[in-house]
């Protein structure tokens, strides 16, 4: 047996009989224990990054990853790191799920704490990760490219357009018609709605070259009246809404309720929404002037079904029976059984993640359908014999059924029926008519659904009640790329602005190759059973392209010198895997884009296969990039309660071999350094290979025998 295996053979019997045994001081003098002996000799050794010799090898980087708050409270970790590593990498709370919030905004205190604390220690740290499938805020990204949902107001339309329906313009003004103006059937939002098409000439660059006039709309000029238009276009265009009838007719509007007043408003790919109030009237009646001839060359659609005008003060065209439907207020609805609870959720948790809705949780199923319910009381009971009709938008966890219905106080009910609840939103339209007079609340039953559902936007109003409409726009695939081409420009300016001065080295896209397609990238396509926090940017931004446009905007936001790596696991283990990713960094650098460095993660085990862990670093080392091993842990293949001395030896010699290899196989100029990514064993409770013991230290900070042999082959590899 040689020293370092009686090492680990002393530190399994150490840990044994400190299970077994409770401390007792001995009354007399014992010979010191060869495993207490032992374990001293590995405690005497220096610190880890001691060992390498700087001046041969000034660039390469020892490092360890840990949690942002582990590092802030300046505890053991926070010494363990800065005694033993060069730099540290955060494993979660600089991804896009930590910091991006549910407006979209970004969240980088806590950031700017770590990096400053990190800069006053002397460490650096290294950026994880930029772009990547896990860890995001999907339910925001998802809510971008939602369908619109639109709702026409509860009242009559002043504005008539009915010469828009019928394409004759009756009413309607076209003296300034720039290159065409026309009624576009199929155009509109929704599924075959009408919309104005609108087109600008070549050299057009005024309000007034492109010009639709509306009829003179009545008004009673005592009270404010709400102008609604949704707009779009095929490239970037500009108008505004001037008037004829307001005592200024061109004034300043804040068009989307930014907060901010403009002259004009902007417009693109997507449909936008523009309302606001009018009321400076200088008589009865005032008409709209759409001005959109700012620019050359543009084709805008205005929705005919959704151009509205009413007043803010009239008579409303429908009742919604339903009090504070859309939850804004906080108020929730009161229900029962099951050991349920409901309430009413965040703000940004609503349809589209706009506003609030109610949710319901209930823990299981339950034998009947009506043992789990909610209940909203009316004020007065329906009508008997009349027709209801009811809507909402609904979503879970998990996918079940909910029965709404409207009930009497001997709780016989007449139901609107089964409905299904899919993971995303769905708007539910659904009827049901009242045979008796005393139907007093509104009940939905929970009982054949477990998990969480979410309810927003109800609307409960008789059949024969007008206005209230709804309109659900899809977003198309090139909407789609633009948006969240957006979202990731603003996340990755965002978190580099912010960053830059203190990290020089990202993981800029991380983990893109599939698993059983490794020439392939990953996908969310067709996969049910997403996490809640996945989120594939490159099924939105034309597949292999969104590598590129990655890497081009990080060397935008970040410095110029910035060393930019791409990531991945189990290259390992399918060299296929591995040459998928170099074809990957070749396409995206084919198309402009640098890629400095490729990432290794190799979180392997005692049995992994050393050949191909060899062939992985030839493979790497070929391309002539930057290799890092970059998060580097070993398991043992038992838990540590079942470990032995013979898998302590194991796993110390597979770090040494792997250290060996990285520094015999990749050339010196091309070691970005190594990364151990659980410097401790796992704990139990841990949701990473909970409970394995694949550090250097055990999970009370014992020096392990991996610690002693990764001293040794950092000590060896570098003089």
């Amino acid at each position: 047996m040689n020293k370092l295996h009686k090492i680990a053979a002393g530190i399994t019997a150490l840990v044994v009989m400190a299970a077994c045994h409770k401390h007792k001081t001995p009354e007399f003098d014992v010979e010191k224990p060869e495993s207490v002996a032992l374990q001293e000799e590995i405690d005497a050794y220096p610190a880890l990054k001691t060992y390498i010799n700087r001046a041969a090898h000034p660039d390469f980087i020892w490092g360890t990853a840990l949690g942002l708050q582990e590092y802030l409270d300046k505890g053991v970790k926070y010494r363990l790191a800065n005694k033993n590593f060069d730099e540290i990498a955060l494993g979660y709370e600089m991804k896009h799920g930590a910091v991006v919030q549910a407006d979209g905004s970004l969240s980088l205190d806590r950031v700017t704490s770590l990096l400053e604390t990190a800069g006053q220690a002397g460490m650096t740290v290294y950026g994880h990760t930029l772009v990547w499938h896990a860890n995001q805020n999907a339910t925001y990204l998802k809510g971008l490219i939602a369908p619109m949902v639109v709702t026409a107001p509860a009242y009559a339309n002043d504005l008539n357009t009915a010469g828009l329906l019928d394409h004759s313009f009756s009413g309607w003004n076209r003296s300034s018609p720039g290159a065409g103006i026309s009624v576009a059937d199929g155009e509109g939002m929704g599924t075959g709605n009408k919309a104005i098409k609108l087109v600008s000439a070549a050299g057009s660059s005024s309000a007034g070259a492109l010009q639709l006039i509306s009829p003179a709309i009545p008004v009673d000029n005592s009270h404010k009246y709400e102008v609604i238009i949704y707009i779009k276009s095929d490239i970037p265009g500009e108008g505004r809404i001037a008037f004829e009838g307001l005592n200024n007719n061109t004034p300043e509007i804040d068009w989307t309720k930014s907060g901010t007043p403009s002259e004009t408003f902007t417009t693109g790919i997507s449909w936008k929404e523009i309302r606001f109030q009018v009321n400076d009237f200088s008589g009865d009646n005032f008409s709209l002037h759409f001005d959109l001839g700012y620019k050359p060359g543009v084709t805008y659609y205005i929705d005919v079904n959704n151009l509205y005008v009413y007043d803010t003060q009239g008579t409303p065209a429908i009742n919604n029976l339903v009090a504070n439907g859309d939850f804004e207020s906080g108020d929730s609805w009161g229900g029962w059984g099951n050991n349920s609870i409901r309430g009413v959720t965040a703000d940004g948790m609503g349809v589209g993640n706009k506003g609030k809705a109610l949710y319901v949780t209930n823990p299981s199923k339950t034998a009947n359908f009506w043992d789990v319910q909610t209940s909203y009381p009316f004020e007065a009971p329906l009508s008997n014999g009349e027709t209801y009709n009811l809507s909402f938008w609904v979503k879970g966890t998990a996918e079940g059924i909910i029965r709404p219905e409207v009930q009497s106080a001997n709780y016989s009910s007449n139901g609107f029926g089964q409905v299904p609840v899919t993971t995303e939103w769905k708007l539910v339209d659904i009827s049901t008519t009242v045979t008796t007079a005393d139907r007093i609340r509104l009940i939905f039953s929970y009982g054949e659904f477990a998990g969480t559902v979410y309810i927003d936007d109800v609307v409960l109003k008789t059949a024969t009640a007008s206005g209230g409409s709804t309109t659900v726009v899809e977003k198309t695939a090139p909407e789609k790329t633009a948006i969240i081409t957006e979202a990731l420009d603003r996340w990755m300016a965002g978190m580099l602005g912010v960053s830059k001065d203190h990290v020089k080295a990202w993981d800029v896209v991380n983990e893109p190759m599939d698993d059983g397609n490794p020439y392939e990238l990953k996908t969310g396509a067709g996969r049910p059973d997403m996490a809640a926090d996945e989120f594939y940017w490159q099924d939105y931004m034309e597949g292999r392209e969104y590598g590129v446009t990655a890497f081009k905007m990080a060397r935008q936001y970040g410095n110029a010198g910035d060393i930019h790596f791409i990531n991945d696991y189990n290259l390992e283990y399918n060299l296929d895997k591995c040459r998928g990713l170099i074809a990957y960094v070749n396409y995206i650098e084919s198309k402009g884009a640098k890629v400095d460095g490729i990432g290794t993660q190799m979180h392997i085990s005692i049995t992994s296969d050393k050949e191909n862990i060899a062939e992985m670093f030839r493979l790497l080392a070929a391309t002539g990039k930057l290799i890092k091993i970059s998060e580097l842990d070993i398991g043992v293949g038992v838990k540590t309660t079942e470990a032995t001395a013979e898998h302590y030896q194991a796993q110390a010699e597979m770090y040494k071999y792997v250290i060996d290899k990285y520094f015999e196989l990749v050339p010196a100029g091309q070691r970005y350094g190594i990364t151990l990514w659980s410097p401790l064993d796992s704990p139990a409770s841990s949701s990473w290979r909970a409970g394995e013991p694949i550090g250097i230290w055990t999970e009370e900070y014992v020096r392990k025998l991996a610690y002693a042999w990764v001293a040794r082959s950092l000590e060896a590899n570098t003089k």
